[in-house]
């Protein structure tokens, strides 16, 4: 393997949190098995169940965990711009995100790693052979599948699991996002990453995992996400049909990083 796609020297894993006081321990502890090299940064939106202060519990204890407290509940699209773009500042290879409630099992991270060897974005799917999903009720796999469905109707996105939000970016990859069209709650973030990623001629490499619904705390799945993602890409499609030219990232950010480097 060529020096340049060794992307494993120094990964940043980013945690987003709301409410996960009774997961963040154990699942930092399973990330810490998995990948015991990857600085944690965990982004917690001001939880009212005390989750910040756990963070910084164990932030105290590990210096290669770090703690991005916000000043309320800003949405997941806005955690991962704050988390990349701080990112890129230092000097991370690759950048992995999860979820912090063990329905993204710790155990595929290697995997989504190792994917990054030839590809530029690697997502964590449900939809690919020896992928699933366990304990979902039959509402939330229509829900999930409806916005897959939507985004390769409508964005003509070719990734399964475009709503996925188990994933590993390199670095050169996340360089190459226009920030401002991300700043979506759930679904739509997910979506309109894939959608720039495809549209700027990346590779997505698909690695089968199996999504179990959440054991502790509450799902943050809500129609106004969903909502949010029909219209999202239904805004899209509308630019695309007006031939409006797409963003483009932000053409000095790399040059600015790099200088800071």
């Amino acid at each position: 393997m060529s020096e340049d796609r060794v992307v494993a020297r120094r990964p940043l894993l980013v945690l987003p949190t709301y409410n996960e006081r009774e997961n963040l321990v154990p699942i930092v502890n399973e990330i810490r098995k998995q990948l015991p090299k990857a600085t944690i940064w965990i982004v917690d939106d001001n939880s009212p169940d005390g989750t910040g202060q756990v963070a910084d519990s164990l932030a105290a204890a590990d210096p290669n965990i770090q703690v991005m407290h916000r000043p309320g509940k800003l949405g997941l699209g806005t955690a991962y711009i704050e988390a990349f773009n701080r990112a890129l500042v230092e000097d991370f290879d690759c950048v992995l995100q999860m979820d912090a409630d063990f329905s993204h099992d710790p155990k595929y991270l290697p995997q989504l790693v190792a994917g990054l060897a030839d590809a530029d974005l690697v997502i964590g799917s449900r939809y690919i052979g020896g992928g699933g999903t366990e304990n979902w009720s039959p509402l939330r796999q229509w829900i999930s599948r409806v916005g897959n469905t939507v985004a390769r109707i409508g964005l003509g996105v070719q990734t399964n699991d475009a709503t996925g939000g188990f994933r590993a970016y390199r670095r050169s990859t996340v360089e190459q996002l226009h920030f401002e069209d991300l700043k979506l709650r759930g679904y739509g973030f997910q979506i309109e990453v894939v959608y720039q990623v495809e549209h700027r001629g990346l590779h997505v490499r698909e690695v089968p995992i199996i999504f179990v619904e959440r054991a502790a705390g509450s799902s943050k799945m809500s129609r106004g996400i969903v909502l949010e993602a029909i219209l999202h890409i239904i805004r899209r499609r509308v630019a695309l049909w007006r031939g409006v030219p797409e963003p483009e990232p932000d053409a000095g950010r790399s040059a600015r990083h790099a200088a800071t480097r």
